[in-house]
């Protein structure tokens, strides 16, 4: 799909409220924020979404494709401070603290090794799955009326094991999965080669996740979706956002082109969303935590499902414009400059998933997730700040989690009770 160009509104154009209580701002247009925007324009919300960019072009634009309706298992569990020295000394590992940004790293960091405790993970595993579930038919439900309904596709998520040992299903991440009802199974080498057929014959087993979705194309899902609240009523303003102050009106968001001012404001703005609530005396343990892709174009060799490399801790994927393999966690903070040799790493592993692909078309990207040490967003009011509402903080899951993130956020300013308990998501949990 070619990028959506949404129609601007510009800061003369931008009506004052009328005191219609049915007005709102959606701070954000990644794919949670768009989410929220679609599902309350379809509850006769007067929506106004505004971003510095289009829609879906920062982190939403990057991710692995991966739609799981099992998202279960937080990137914090027990035990996993023993493999975290190993990752960071490889410097080709999964994870990387630049050296001038780690005094401000260690206390996220050490928030994050405290959520992997065993009594707070079941919980987590709990909340994530809660806002995961029905992922792919959610989406498709969104996507109705558009012509992006076949960019979600039925797909395996499959972890490939170089050898048959490790592949057991006994890890406390499968474990937590088959608990909750995950579909589970574990596959020899003859019948990943049936699913893959392209898949290096070094991987002699795997474990697969069924009845997942994936994406061919992220962003243009989320276009889509943006079109579609466009066709609704939302206005779209191409802006940066300054600052959010409380009004007469209720809230007034202050942009680089103006101020637009609504009753009620949601937040979705990523690992912006932070700073924008410094001034309130909130203080969040949000990072930037900075994702890497690389896209080989024209490889020579099809993907029929989501492949997990659980050695090097990578995602390969079949997308419209060729195979995207994602992954790596970098903090370095918000504006540093990106390294895009963490992203040419990938190409070595994609050369060990499949030996004959072609590697000559490249494109690396990186983005930031915007991740709590617990693996959970904030959803839901603000507290002592009526009017303002929380959709940020999403990690490595905000694809799969913006439909009912959406749901939820159109629920909570339509006045109903959500079906989804909100406290693990609650905004003061971190106090």
């Amino acid at each position: 799909m070619t990028a959506l160009r949404l129609n601007l509104i510009r800061g003369a154009d931008v009506a004052k409220s009328d005191q219609n209580p049915k007005e709102v701002i959606v701070i954000g247009a990644g794919i949670v924020g768009v989410s929220c925007a679609l599902q309350l324009a379809e509850r006769d919300f007067a929506v106004t979404l505004v971003d510095r960019n289009q829609p879906c072009q920062e982190t939403s634009f990057g991710n692995a494709g991966v739609i799981s309706p099992w998202s279960c298992v937080p990137q914090s569990t027990p035990g996993i401070w023993r493999k975290i020295p190993r990752w960071m000394l490889d410097p080709e590992g999964p994870v990387f603290v630049r050296p001038r940004y780690m005094a401000r790293f260690l206390p996220w960091a050490w928030r994050f090794l405290t959520a992997g405790q065993p009594h707070r993970v079941d919980r987590h595993g709990d909340a994530m799955l809660a806002l995961s579930r029905d992922a792919p038919a959610s989406y498709r439900a969104l996507l109705k009326g558009t012509n992006a309904v076949n960019l979600v596709r039925d797909s395996l998520y499959i972890f490939v094991y170089n050898k048959e040992e490790q592949a057991d299903l006994n890890m406390l991440a499968w474990r937590m999965r088959m608990s909750r009802g995950v579909p589970v199974s574990r596959i020899g080498r003859r019948e990943l080669s049936r699913l893959e057929p392209d898949l290096s014959d070094e991987y002699e087993a795997a474990i697969v996740i069924q009845e997942q979705g994936r994406a061919l194309d992220p962003a243009g899902i989320g276009e889509a979706l943006a079109g579609k609240a466009q066709r609704r009523g939302i206005s779209f303003r191409q802006a940066r956002v300054n600052t959010i102050q409380q009004c007469d009106q209720g809230w007034a968001v202050v942009t680089g082109d103006g101020e637009i001012t609504a009753r009620q404001v949601v937040l979705a703005a990523g690992v912006w969303s932070a700073g924008l609530l410094k001034p309130f005396g909130i203080s969040l343990p949000l990072e930037a935590e900075r994702g890497y892709h690389l896209v080989v174009r024209n490889p020579g060799v099809s993907i029929h499902n989501s492949i997990m490399d659980t050695e090097r801790m990578c995602v390969a994927s079949q997308m419209d414009k060729g195979i995207r393999v994602a992954g790596t966690a970098e903090f370095a903070g918000i504006d540093a400059m990106p390294d895009y040799r963490r992203a040419q790493v990938f190409a070595s592993s994609l050369k060990s998933l499949f030996p004959s692909v072609r590697l000559d078309e490249q494109e690396p990207w990186m983005g930031r997730r915007p991740s709590f040490p617990d693996s959970l967003p904030c959803i839901g009011p603000v507290p002592g700040l009526p009017g303002l509402y929380a959709a940020f903080g999403h990690s490595h899951y905000g694809l799969s989690q913006a439909p009912k993130t959406g749901q939820i956020i159109a629920d909570c300013l339509s006045g109903q009770t959500p079906d989804t308990d909100l406290t693990p998501y609650r905004m003061d949990r971190f106090r």
